[in-house]
C-alpha cells in the first residue's frame, strides 16, 4: 500500500489538511474488506499518524442550562484519511460518556451514611468538590479507535450534557441523556446542525458519513447506547451496551430497599451528579440547584426506598416502545456493582418486541465486552450491510466457569431453554445448618435471626452457628447441576419492629476462600427487599411487630454450573453489610420454614435436581 502524506492543525476550530492520494497498489480505491462474514484490518487504515481529527459542536433540542439557546454537545472525530482523499463514506461506530473529561474525588466523607435507621431522615452528607477537567482539544477520547477504525469505520466520541465541553446539565438518565445522542447521531446523518464552536462557528457536515451509526461502551458508556436507541432515532443500526446501568431504581435500591452498587456503600444519584458534573463552571450553580436540590434531593427518597415517578422517568425499561437497532447486550453474573437483572430485563423486552438482540454474559465482574468476533459480526451485519446471517446465530453466548472470556459457549436462548422453575423447601436447623430439600417439610417451629450489620455475609455464610442468618443446605452434589435464570424466593416472615432490611443470598459450600479453576465464586446469586413492599414497590406500609408476611421477590439472574462435591446453601439475613443500610442492631426477624419457599431454574428440571442430590452408590 502506498502512504498518505497528511498534515492536520485545527484553525479556528476548523479542519485544515493537506492530504496526499492513497490508493491500493494495484490503482483500485481503498475500502472496507470483508471476509467471512466480518470486516478486516485494511492496511491503508492501519496506522494512526494518518488517521484524520476534528472537533466540533452539535446543536440539541433542549436547554437544560437555562441560558435560552439549545445546549450543545461536544463530538470529536477519528477516520481514515481516505474519506478526504477519495471521498470514502463509512459507517461510524459512536461512543458517548460522562468520563471522558475527568471525574470528582471520590471519599466516605461524599457519600451518604449507611448508619441509618430505617425509615428515618438520613443525615447530611458533604456536598463534593467541583470536577477538575482534564482533556484538550480535538481529541476527546481515543477509546475503540484501535478497533474499528482499521476495520473500515469512523469513531466518533461526545462528552454528555454538562460533562467536559459539552453545555447543559448532567441529569443521570434524564431526558437530554437520550436527546443527546440523538442529536449527534442526527448530524451524522445529515439531519443536525454541527458547528466549529460552542458558540457560533462556522458549520460542519458528515460528508464522510453513510449515515449508519452503531453504539457501544461500558458502564455509563454503555447505558447510553441504550438511551439513543430509545428515542427511535433514524440511522441507529445496532448497538453493544456492556454492563448497562438500564434503571437508576434498579441500580440503587432493591424492592423497596435502600441497597447501594456493590463497592460503592454510601453513593446514590446526587453523588454520582456531583462525580460526573465536570462541564463549564458559568452553568454549575443553575445545575446544582435545579437538577440536584430540586430534582434529584427532593425525590430519590432514602428514607423509604420507593419506587416513584422520579425512578419510573430513569428506567429505560419504560422507554422501549421506539426502539428498532439491533441489540446485542453483554453483562457479567458476577457483576454486583450494575447487576445482571440490567441486562437481563431489556434483552427480555427487546427479544419479546421481535427486535433482533443476542445476548453475552460472562462469569467475572463488572465490564468486559464481548469477544472481538461477535461484535464484528453485528456491527458488519447492521451498519455495513453484509449479509453474514448473524440474525440465525445462536441468541445466547456463556463464558463457562473454566473457559477464558474470548471462548464463550452458544445457546439456542437464555435462559437455557431446557430450563425449569424446581421448588425446594426449608427444614429447620438454627443456629447451625438446616436442609434444603425438594421434599416439603412436615410442620417445625418458627426459626429467628438477629439483625447485626457487623457481620459480613462470607462470614455468616462460612459460619458453623450463628443467630445472626439462617443458613439451608443441600446435600453434596453428585453430579454437576446447571442453573439457568433467575431464582425466585418466598419468605413468610414476621419483624418485632416496624422496618426490617431483608437480604438473601445463594452459596456454594464449602467456602473456597483460595478458589480454583472450577469454583470460580462461592456466591450463586443474591437479592434484597423491603418486607413494608410486599405488596407494592410504590408504597410501603410499617409491619405489625409478629404478624406473619409473605415477600416475594427474584434474586439476580443467572447461568452458572454447580460442580459435583459443593452444597447449595440458602442463606436469610437482614443487613447485608457490603449493600444495604445499617441501622442498630437488635431487631429480630422470625421465619416460617414451613411456608419459606425457593424456586431454582434448573437445567434438566425436577429430574437433573434429584440427581444431583441423590446419595452417591459408592
Amino acid at each position: 500500500m502506498k502512504s498518505t502524506h497528511l498534515i492536520c492543525f485545527l484553525f479556528l476550530g476548523v479542519l485544515c489538511c493537506h492530504v496526499g492520494s492513497s490508493v491500493a497498489d494495484d490503482g483500485e480505491p481503498v475500502g472496507p474488506v470483508f471476509k467471512d462474514g466480518e470486516a478486516q484490518v485494511v492496511e491503508a487504515f492501519k496506522d494512526p499518524a494518518y488517521w484524520l481529527r476534528h472537533d466540533l459542536w452539535v446543536e440539541t433540542e433542549f436547554d437544560t442550562d437555562g441560558d435560552g439557546k439549545p445546549d450543545r454537545m461536544h463530538v470529536s472525530v477519528t477516520r481514515p484519511a481516505q474519506t478526504e482523499t477519495e471521498g470514502l463514506k463509512l459507517p461510524v461506530v459512536y461512543v458517548s460518556s460522562p468520563y471522558f473529561a475527568g471525574v470528582g474525588v471520590s471519599g466516605d466523607e461524599y457519600f451518604w451514611s449507611p448508619r441509618q435507621e430505617l425509615g428515618a431522615t438520613p443525615p447530611k452528607r458533604e456536598i463534593a468538590p467541583p470536577v477538575k477537567r482534564t482533556g484538550t482539544r480535538p481529541i476527546i477520547s481515543k477509546s475503540h479507535t484501535e478497533d474499528w477504525v482499521p476495520r473500515g469505520y469512523i469513531v466518533v466520541h461526545s462528552s454528555s450534557p454538562g460533562t467536559g465541553l459539552s453545555q447543559g446539565c448532567p441529569t443521570v438518565g434524564g431526558d437530554n441523556e437520550s436527546l443527546a445522542p440523538k442529536a449527534v447521531i442526527d448530524w451524522l446523518c445529515g439531519r443536525g446542525k454541527g458547528f466549529s464552536e460552542p458558540e457560533g462557528g462556522q458549520p460542519v457536515h458528515a460528508t464522510w458519513s453513510t449515515g449508519k451509526v452503531g453504539m457501544t461502551g461500558t458502564s455509563y458508556n454503555g447505558t447510553i447506547p441504550l438511551a439513543a436507541a430509545t428515542t427511535g432515532v433514524d440511522g441507529l443500526e445496532a448497538i453493544i451496551p456492556v454492563a448497562p446501568n438500564t434503571s437508576y431504581y434498579h441500580y440503587y435500591r432493591s424492592n423497596g430497599l435502600v441497597r447501594h452498587p456493590g463497592g460503592y456503600m454510601g453513593e446514590d444519584i446526587d453523588v454520582l451528579y456531583e462525580f460526573i458534573h465536570s462541564g463549564l463552571e458559568a452553568n454549575r450553580d443553575y445545575c446544582d440547584c435545579n437538577v440536584r436540590d430540586e430534582l434529584m434531593l427532593k425525590n430519590l427518597d432514602r428514607e423509604t426506598g420507593d419506587y416513584n415517578d422520579f425512578w419510573a422517568s430513569r428506567d429505560y425499561l419504560n422507554d422501549l416502545q421506539p426502539l428498532k437497532a439491533a441489540v446485542l447486550m453483554a453483562h457479567a453474573f458476577n457483576d454486583w456493582n450494575v447487576v445482571p437483572e440490567h441486562s437481563v430485563r431489556i434483552y427480555e423486552a427487546v427479544k419479546e418486541k421481535g427486535v433482533p438482540c443476542q445476548v453475552f454474559f460472562h462469569q467475572g465482574g463488572h465490564g468486559g465486552p464481548p469477544p472481538m468476533k461477535l461484535m464484528n459480526r453485528w456491527f458488519t451485519r447492521y451498519l455495513h450491510g453484509v449479509q453474514n446471517d448473524v440474525e440465525k446465530d445462536p441468541k445466547s453466548w456463556i463464558v463457562r466457569e473454566s473457559d477464558k472470556r474470548e471462548n464463550p459457549t452458544s445457546y439456542v436462548d437464555y435462559p437455557h431453554p431446557d430450563s425449569q422453575h424446581v421448588p425446594v423447601h426449608m427444614i429447620a436447623g438454627s443456629p447451625g445448618q438446616g436442609t434444603l430439600s425438594m421434599e416439603a417439610p412436615s410442620e417445625q417451629p418458627l426459626e429467628t435471626l438477629i439483625d447485626n450489620f457487623s457481620f459480613d455475609g462470607a462470614s455468616l455464610a462460612k459460619a458453623e452457628s450463628t443467630q445472626h442468618r439462617l443458613i439451608y443446605v443441600t446435600p453434596e452434589l453428585t453430579t454437576d447441576l446447571h442453573l439457568s435464570g433467575t431464582p425466585k424466593i418466598t419468605v413468610r416472615m414476621a419483624c418485632d419492629q416496624p422496618a426490617a432490611n431483608l437480604s438473601v443470598w445463594m452459596v456454594s459450600l464449602p467456602w473456597n476462600d483460595k478458589k480454583d479453576a472450577k469454583i470460580t465464586d462461592n456466591i450463586i446469586t443474591r437479592g434484597w427487599a423491603d418486607p413494608q413492599n410486599q405488596e407494592s414497590i410504590r408504597k410501603s406500609a410499617p409491619l405489625e411487630p409478629g404478624r406473619l408476611y409473605d415477600v416475594s421477590f427474584a434474586l439476580q439472574p443467572d447461568d452458572q454450573v454447580i460442580p459435583a462435591g459443593q452444597k447449595i446453601g440458602l442463606m436469610i439475613f437482614s443487613s447485608d453489610k457490603e449493600f444495604t443500610l445499617h441501622p442498630k442492631p437488635g431487631t429480630k426477624l422470625t421465619i416460617d420454614p414451613n411456608k419459606t419457599t425457593l424456586s431454582l431454574p434448573v437445567v434438566g428440571g425436577k429430574e437433573a435436581l434429584q440427581t444431583a442430590l441423590m446419595p452417591s452408590a459408592e
